[in-house]
């Protein structure tokens, strides 16, 4: 991976310090909480470019309701995985704001999609709604990683300590995966596969946001294991059992062969 090898190599030897962070107008700005923000602005711009330019056969009140309970279920599946990664048992008031503080992008992806289920149950729509969200959603990962990236140790997306030649110091003085790094490469990659299989291959509706879901969530299996994490269920992490869960959800889509349009 010479062009990554490169990038890494050129952020270790600029002026940039990682953690990141900088001043305006005498206050000290979280550069991870304004790239989540905007993450969530880009991503939702960019699905409402992508609805006008498709042919779109769900309605607009039920469009509003399957992301009203998407947003719901994101927010929820994001804090309940966010704290089983290394979960608490005392119950109190500082137990519920660390529960409201803590956050994963895959609880998220999981109980949005939940959600989004149960409000396509209630209102009665019975069509596909997940394919016009997927390049959204993967561009508000992409730019939400860079924030990461920039948060360093003080954000739970660093990873292991190690020899590797991509190791770089997050702001702790040691040698670490780059999880965040090599995240923003496989999304490109994603992006671009996901892309392609659009243009030029049969899918039934519905079945590009499965694709989507079944490569991130493949590959956050197998990045967890370069994550320093601390609380295990037969050897495997809350988020590699969140990540077999969703392959299992999935697991129709794995015998079904694609079709080249052309």
């Amino acid at each position: 991976m010479p062009v990554f090898e490169g990038i890494v190599i050129f952020i270790q030897n600029s002026a940039l310090e990682i953690p990141f962070s900088f001043n305006l107008f005498g206050y000290s700005i979280n550069i991870h909480l304004v790239l989540e923000y905007l993450a969530f602005f880009v991503a939702f711009r960019y699905y409402l470019f992508l609805r006008k330019r498709s042919n779109d056969t769900i309605s607009n009140t039920n469009r509003l309701s399957i992301i009203l309970g998407a947003a719901i279920g994101a927010f929820l599946g994001s804090r309940i995985v966010g704290a089983l990664e290394n979960p608490f048992f005392i119950i109190n008031e500082i137990s519920f704001i660390q529960l409201l503080n803590v956050k994963t992008i895959m609880g998220g992806l999981f109980g949005g999609l939940l959600g989004v289920e149960i409000a396509k149950k209630i209102i009665g729509e019975t069509r596909s709604s997940g394919d016009l969200f997927v390049f959204p959603i993967i561009s508000g990962i992409f730019i939400g990683r860079i924030g990461c990236f920039l948060s360093g140790i003080d954000e739970f997306t660093y990873g292991k300590e190690t020899s590797f030649f991509l190791g770089m110091d997050l702001g702790d003085g040691l040698l670490r995966h780059p999880l965040a790094l090599y995240e923003l490469l496989f999304l490109l990659i994603l992006f671009t596969g996901l892309k392609y299989i659009k243009t030029h291959i049969i899918l039934q509706s519905g079945e590009l946001f499965k694709y989507f879901m079944i490569a991130y969530f493949g590959f956050r299996f197998f990045m967890e294991f370069l994550k320093p994490n601390l609380f295990f269920v037969l050897g495997l992490s809350s988020v590699q059992w969140l990540c077999i869960v969703c392959l299992l959800y999935y697991r129709k889509i794995f015998l079904k062969p694609l079709l080249y349009a052309r």
